[in-house]
């Protein structure tokens, strides 16, 4: 009898370590999800049926718009291009991923491209944006760059436990700096949540980190603003508008009510006064990273570049 019990004792005890063991291994793959891919804010996202047949078609969608663009208070004429394409997402190094893996994210990427002339001398403005697609986080990356004559400036927000933020300057009163923001909505993102699901834009009063592009042209303290936004119908377009009171700055993004939620064109109200305009020119579908041929470059003229 006293075996038996002993052996009911010692049976007991192996199932609950194993029950502890186990429950501390999850404990631990959670946190480790929580701080490389924020999964802890994640609520799926319910796509329509024709999401997939549009952006999983091996293409991209490239957009050319006549741009004026505000710089040092006059209005200087370029050209702005947005490429929006799916692909595969690293989470835990946050880079494109270089082959397929059960732990690999599907992306909604923006390349939003400026290109104007000041004076003699171009700028060059990049800013690439890395939405989830099956779920409403907040963008898991976002690169900035600027080039002109005088030098060139780059920013990156990664997405983990926190907003994590490196960025770089020519500018001695920038220089390089290193941040850790609570995580707000951020401007840049905004641009993929109208492809994804416009109806998750947020209205109302909010705090907001403004597009990079800002920070770096206006030399604006990197952290997150109070703004006002709201969306208006006109026709067949929505224009959604995000104001900030504090920068005295107002952008308007113009997009199509229906599926797929294309960008027609947006128009922005700086501090000084001066209004930056972006005017569709032509839009084509393409799988442009194989279509680096010199034969290809007739596809510019198409776009009017």
């Amino acid at each position: 009898m006293k075996k038996i019990f002993l052996l009911l004792i010692t049976s007991l005890l192996f199932f609950t370590s194993c029950e502890t063991k186990k429950d501390q291994k999850q404990a631990v793959d959670t946190s480790e999800i929580s701080n490389s891919e924020n999964s802890v804010d994640a609520m799926p996202r319910t796509l329509p049926k024709e999401f997939s047949d549009y952006w999983f078609a091996g293409t991209a969608e490239i957009s050319s718009y006549t741009l004026s663009q505000s710089r040092y208070g006059e209005i200087r004429e370029g050209t702005a291009v947005t490429v929006f394409v799916t692909e595969d997402f690293n989470p835990k190094l946050q880079v494109k991923a270089d082959s397929q893996a059960e732990e690999n994210i599907s992306m909604l990427k923006l390349n939003l491209t400026k290109k104007f002339n000041t004076g003699i001398y171009p700028y060059s403005i990049m800013t690439s944006t890395f939405n989830p697609i099956n779920d409403s986080r907040h963008a898991l990356k976002i690169a900035n760059s600027v080039q002109e004559w005088c030098g060139q400036t780059y920013m990156q927000l990664n997405n983990k436990a926190n907003f994590e933020i490196s960025a770089h300057s020519y500018f001695e009163s920038e220089a390089d700096q290193e941040l850790s923001l609570e995580k707000v909505w951020l401007e840049d993102e905004l641009w993929n949540i109208i492809r994804l699901n416009p109806s998750e834009l947020p209205v109302g009063e909010f705090k907001v980190i403004p597009a990079f592009e800002t920070i770096r042209l206006a030399h604006k303290e990197i952290k997150a603003y109070n703004a006002i936004a709201d969306t208006k119908r006109a026709k067949r377009d929505n224009i959604y508008t995000l104001t900030y009171p504090e920068l005295n700055k107002e952008i308007r993004i113009t997009y199509r009510i229906d599926f797929p939620h294309t960008i027609e064109s947006w128009e922005e109200t700086h501090a000084d006064g001066t209004i930056t305009t972006a005017k569709l020119m032509k839009r084509i579908q393409s799988p442009y990273w194989n279509r680096n041929s010199e034969k290809y470059s007739e596809l510019r003229e198409e776009l009017g570049l």
